[in-house]
């Protein structure tokens, strides 16, 4: 089965073709980042205007790299949500609109099983069950996955995400959007243990997250390291290490609690902030003592893509799933609510 992916979900437009014999055919990306940058963040209507621009020269492109006439796919994914109701539309409307003029079926992907999934594109993807730390912007969850849609929910942030934290640290240290490839490149040059932040809610049992509390000690520091005239690029290299070394080590912790809590060997790593190079070492590290297996994505499907969706959606479609008719967009939704295959 052939199945085009549309991811539209917030400030990444991407486009993909995947076949169920062949592998990935071809895929393409659009970043928003310049457009949102001088915001300091994501503007939605910005991004829906910038997805409706950017779609369909993007299948042009994928069509084309793929050597594949426009039209000859047996399915069409798109994401469905959770993300931007406004971005979620574009996507969706194009999806249909495409589905309908090739007579197949149409289906919307959940975007955080895309991201769960992406790992599947490698050469050597990783066999069920396993435990999944899915770590983007919007979402940091722990799950057990005994197959594709079946998901049962471990850990989750109480409040920010760990992406979130990172882009909000970042803005709160005068550095430019998006804060967490900002914060990892300044930590490279840091001085280690000159600055130490708490490790939130791993001195007590459980795996779920809170970094709120981590953001706020930051945010201390740094303002008094204004106060002191003390803020210069040193030491801004100094608190963005201290930082991440607090969010890569209670990740990790969690991670362990979680392969022991189940039993698993099994670790994937997915979502943006797993392209973090700290954090992959660190979670290998932590794998390799417990004699088990680390899996991740290649980086450019560690972000928002089409790739990952239009997996995600091929194995669904070729199980039989589509949409019934109109346009899924759901600002929210828990993954635990997804059918089984």
């Amino acid at each position: 089965m052939r199945v085009l992916g549309i991811e539209t979900s917030c400030d990444e437009t991407g486009v993909a073709l995947y076949d169920s014999e062949r592998g990935l055919l071809a895929d393409a990306l659009f970043s928003q980042i310049d457009l949102h940058r001088v915001y300091g963040g994501v503007v939605p209507e910005l991004a829906s205007r910038d997805h409706v621009k950017r779609l369909v020269p993007l299948m042009r492109e994928v069509f084309a790299r793929a050597g594949v006439a426009e039209g000859e796919v047996d399915g069409v994914a798109y994401t469905a949500g959770p993300g931007l109701v406004g971005a979620l539309l574009v996507g969706g409307a194009c999806a249909r609109a495409l589905a309908f003029a090739w007579r197949v079926p149409a289906l919307g992907v959940h975007h955080m099983e895309g991201h769960l999934l992406a790992p599947m594109l490698e050469a050597s993807p990783p066999e069920f069950p396993f435990v999944a730390l899915l770590v983007s912007g919007g979402h940091t969850q722990l799950v057990r996955v005994d197959g594709i849609g079946q998901y049962q929910l471990l850990g989750e942030s109480l409040d920010d995400a760990a992406g979130e934290a990172f882009d909000k640290t970042a803005k709160l240290m005068g550095l430019p959007y998006p804060g967490g490839p900002e914060i990892a490149r300044l930590a490279v040059s840091g001085t280690p243990g000159r600055f130490v932040f708490p490790r939130p809610m791993t001195d007590r049992p459980g795996l779920d997250f809170s970094f709120s509390g981590l953001k706020t000690s930051t945010l201390n520091t740094w303002q008094k390291c204004i106060a002191e005239g003390n803020a210069g690029e040193q030491t801004r290299c100094d608190v963005a290490l201290a930082f991440e070394q607090a969010v890569v080590e209670t990740l990790t912790i969690k991670c362990r609690r979680a392969l022991k809590a189940t039993g698993l060997k099994r670790m994937v790593i997915a979502g943006g902030v797993s392209a973090n190079r700290h954090l992959r070492d660190s979670l290998q590290a932590m794998a390799a003592s417990l004699r088990g297996e680390l899996f991740y994505a290649r980086p450019e499907f560690c972000t928002d893509n089409g790739a990952m969706i239009a997996y995600a959606g091929c194995q669904r479609l070729m199980a039989g799933q589509h949409d019934a008719g109109g346009i899924e967009a759901r600002a929210r939704w828990p993954m635990d609510q997804l059918p089984t295959l």
